[in-house]
């Protein structure tokens, strides 16, 4: 078996699972690590404490081999045996990879007060999210008191086709990594691509002509949101958007469009002027936008 042909750039896949699975005759590929990998993203909201049996019937990896990663994982601190239940919770290390991730996005810190500011404005969130996959991830997030059944909060995944933060996110991508990006959705999920597709590539289009663009509770029924993107960094080709959820209930007729879609807009350009990636934007006309949305 040869190695990968690392000329050709690989679109990441949606999991350590599906890379797993696809690199099979690759003979540079730590098979192992990737289980491992496989075995941690295992571990989700809901699914917090796993015993062997259930990582097993999870990952598709045979149990004994699941025994000794997470014995491993638990060794090296990543991983917490809780001796009672017979099972595994994630441990504190693991939150040591995430932070020279975010440490790298100083930006979030500055945008902060400003997206905290406009979320107590129109009672509900605002967030940034990072592009991974088909996933968007919440890097940053503010929000009022009560904001429903939807509670952002950083590391959290959402989809990138169902959503106005994946939307505009996507709108940042040069034309090829954007067709990349189709080519997975449709692939990982064609029934969710086809109900979709038409959907995305018309929040894309807003993105592009108005500076951001709507989600009408296609992914949680009681939320709506707008999204505006923010910037694709060209060195880490990392790609970036902003989003504002808000409760149905509290929206007024027009509201999200009229006033809290340019209100996002204008605060993506603020952010991009923080960071210097103002010309990394969709070109369009903006009138400025005061805090109050005037």
């Amino acid at each position: 078996m040869a190695p990968r042909d690392l000329s050709k750039p690989r679109h990441p896949l949606s999991s350590a699972a599906a890379v797993l699975a696809e690199s099979v005759d690759d003979a540079a590929f730590a098979t192992t690590l990737a289980k491992g990998l496989v075995v941690l993203e295992a571990f989700k909201a809901g699914s917090t404490l796993l015993g062997n049996m259930e990582l097993s019937a999870l990952t598709g990896i045979p149990r004994p081999t699941v025994a000794r990663l997470t014995h491993t994982l638990a060794e090296l601190g990543y991983l917490r045996y809780d001796a009672e239940r017979a099972k595994y919770r994630v441990a504190a290390r693991a939150l040591r990879i995430a932070h020279p991730l975010l440490a790298g996005m100083q930006f979030r810190q500055m945008a902060r007060p400003m997206m905290q500011e406009l979320a107590l404005s129109v009672r509900g969130t605002v967030s940034i999210g990072l592009l991974d996959a088909t996933s968007m991830i919440y890097v940053e997030t503010a929000r009022s008191g009560d904001v429903g059944p939807h509670a952002p909060d950083i590391g959290m995944p959402i989809p990138v086709v169902m959503t106005a933060m994946g939307r505009a996110a996507a709108a940042t991508l040069p034309p090829a990594d954007a067709d990349r990006l189709e080519r997975n959705i449709g692939a990982e999920d064609p029934e969710l691509w086809s109900a979709f597709r038409d959907k995305y590539r018309a929040g894309i289009a807003q993105c592009k002509s108005r500076g951001f663009c709507t989600c009408w509770g296609e992914y949680m029924a009681s939320i709506h949101a707008v999204a505006a993107p923010l910037f694709h960094a060209s060195e880490s080709k990392q790609s970036f958007s902003i989003n504002c959820g808000i409760p149905a209930f509290r929206l007024q007729p027009g509201q999200l469009e009229g006033e809290i879609g340019p209100r996002i807009a204008a605060l993506a350009d603020s952010i991009r002027a923080i960071v210097g990636q103002a010309e990394s934007a969709p070109p369009r006309k903006t009138k400025k936008i005061t805090s109050a949305g005037k």
